[in-house]
């Protein structure tokens, strides 16, 4: 199979662990083993987060006075590098045969998507109430509930296409390990034949999605730090969703910054190409791809079949 595995920011760094390097190496070690395997039986994409990393590097960025604080895009691609760095050894260190390669990745957004002036996209480390108020008031930021804590949150709109896409489908034919799309891309924006960065952060797991479906994956893996998705997260009725089709998840409601996208991700991916996607923890990797952890969302065999006999009518009569 062709497999898309995209890796949440908080399952390389966890909600209140401390935002070190060896951090994230001790935290990649133990399913750096496992992805390696699956490449020796699998053609392998990997993409991250980096809301963590990248909301870290704009507070070192603030921190130094005697130049202007570096933009978001210049950061995302800053973190792109980091993490893909890690990857990369962590991989690299596993392979038996076969090479991984990172690769810096654009996406494009459009110029006038309203998620610029409407901002969603947790970054940086988590505070509390008091403290993320007080950061907001003497940085200009807009802070936003995440679980019991508070974060900084920036403008996430949507990945429209992926500038590397071609780069990308000749390293997997090659056979390499393709890590790439991190943090959602360096968002950029068409200026007649240019494409110029911009102030925002893509969410990684739409951008995987597009991914995914362009380059003709047959599933999306979506690895958090929590083991499924949950109807009620956070009540005391909360309970996990083991199978379930697009629809069913799309009548639930979800945080807009964090288990949301990855369950609209998913939907996307499920709905335009009749494949599976499955949302679940980091460590249970193996188990997530085998399909028995994990949230698995695949179509509804009525309606996949309802579409596999219209698709086939339609080229018995070309």
């Amino acid at each position: 199979m062709r497999i898309v595995v995209a890796l949440g920011g908080n399952a390389l760094l966890r909600r209140g662990e401390p935002a070190e390097a060896e951090t994230q190496r001790r935290n990649l070690s133990p399913v750096s083993g496992t992805l390696a395997s699956l490449s020796a039986q699998h053609e392998l994409v990997v993409t991250h987060g980096n809301g963590p990393q990248v909301g870290l590097l704009a507070l070192e960025a603030n921190a130094y006075k005697a130049v202007h604080a570096y933009p978001l895009d210049i950061l995302g691609a800053e973190s792109q590098g980091m993490i893909g760095y890690l990857l990369v050894q962590a991989l690299s260190g596993e392979l038996r045969h076969g090479s991984v390669v990172a690769l810096l990745t654009r996406v494009v957004v459009d110029s006038d998507d309203p998620a610029f002036a409407r901002p969603t996209k947790p970054i940086g480390p988590v505070y509390s109430e008091p403290e993320a108020l007080e950061l907001a008031e003497q940085n200009g930021w807009t802070v936003a509930p995440d679980g019991p804590f508070f974060r900084r949150v920036v403008g996430s709109p949507e990945p429209r296409r992926i500038v590397e896409l071609a780069s990308i489908i000749e390293l997997l034919e090659a056979g390499s390990i393709v890590v790439c799309a991190g943090g959602g891309g360096v968002p950029v924006v068409a200026d007649g034949s240019r494409l110029v960065g911009v102030e925002a952060v893509v969410d990684k797991d739409l951008t995987a999605a597009l991914l995914a479906a362009d380059i003709g994956a047959d599933r999306l893996l979506m690895l958090t730090d929590v083991p499924n998705v949950e109807r009620g997260w956070g009540s005391y009725a909360s309970s996990p969703i083991r199978d379930v089709e697009p629809a069913e998840l799309r009548a639930l409601s979800f945080a807009p910054g964090s288990m949301g996208p990855k369950v609209e991700a998913a939907c996307r991916f499920v709905e335009r190409t009749g494949r599976t996607a499955a949302i679940g923890a980091l460590d249970q990797l193996e188990q997530v791809v085998s399909g028995i952890a994990g949230t698995q969302i695949s179509p509804a065999v009525r309606e996949f079949a309802d579409g596999l006999h219209t698709v086939g009518a339609a080229r018995a009569g070309s």
